[in-house]
């Protein structure tokens, strides 16, 4: 493709601005992968700010959070972003695979049973369809997609329906996140479908996230590895609620 054709939208924060200097590629998909609870989905809530602010809607789709209060703290948190300023550009898909295929919760957002690739397809078009396609676009951020790895019975489909959204749908920018702890070669598939791809890691003593930026289609961008200037105490309620998924959504999800 042609750099000159890419349209992008410029993040607006200074390390992710000088890591991708023209800015961030529209209608494309993006997978943030690393081990479990190294804050992955900051990276992401770090460009689902910029979003908002240009006018754009979101999609969330944050598997690991056990209620939507969590990714608004943590969006207040990150990016100092109030989601209730953006009502009408926000939708929310929270997983639940106790139910058989979608259920309401209110005007902004439904529970699916997203383990069920069936329902992930019509999931992602009712959320779509839930906001306008103004100015960048739709954005469809999901967060800790290996969630839905565990299931016996889909895990395998599930993988392939995923693979098709962030290989074949350029209509609406993906942008997701998914541990490596567990699942390895499973998330290798995504990584490897994906236009654009970052890696992350942390290290302890004090918690620290690090990324690098691997592949982005059509922009130039900067492949060095940076610690990314979160603290310490943001990162560690990460980790707290990965350890919730792990105890509780996994389990469940494994007996599907």
């Amino acid at each position: 493709m042609d750099k000159a054709q890419v349209e992008t939208i410029r993040i607006g924060v200074d390390w992710m601005d000088r890591l991708l200097p023209a800015g961030f590629p529209l209608r494309t998909s993006t997978v943030i992968t690393g081990p479990g609870g190294s804050g992955k989905p900051l990276i992401g809530e770090t460009i689902v700010s910029a979003w908002l602010r240009e006018g754009g809607s979101v999609v969330f789709m944050s598997l690991q959070y056990p209620s939507r209060d969590f990714l608004l703290t943590s969006l207040r948190n990150v990016a100092g972003i109030d989601l209730s300023h953006y009502k009408g550009r926000v939708a929310f898909i929270q997983l639940d695979a106790t139910i058989e295929d979608m259920e309401d919760v209110d005007e902004e957002g439904f529970r699916a049973n997203l383990v069920k690739p069936d329902v992930w397809d019509a999931a992602l078009e009712r959320a779509c369809g839930m906001v306008p396609d103004v100015g960048p676009g739709i954005l469809v951020f999901g967060s800790a997609l290996n969630l839905l790895l565990f299931s016996p019975t889909y895990g395998e489909a599930i993988l392939e329906r995923m693979r098709r959204t962030v290989a074949e749908d350029t209509s609406r920018t993906y942008l997701f996140s998914a541990s490596t702890t567990a699942k390895r070669e499973e998330i290798a598939v995504l990584e490897e479908a994906a236009d654009n791809l970052i890696m992350s890691h942390s290290k302890k003593d004090p918690f620290r996230l690090y990324m690098r930026i691997l592949r982005m289609k059509g922009v130039p961008f900067v492949s060095e590895e940076i610690e990314v200037p979160f603290p310490p105490a943001m990162l560690e309620e990460i980790k707290a609620v990965a350890e919730h998924s792990r105890r509780r959504v996994i389990p469940l999800i494994s007996k599907i």
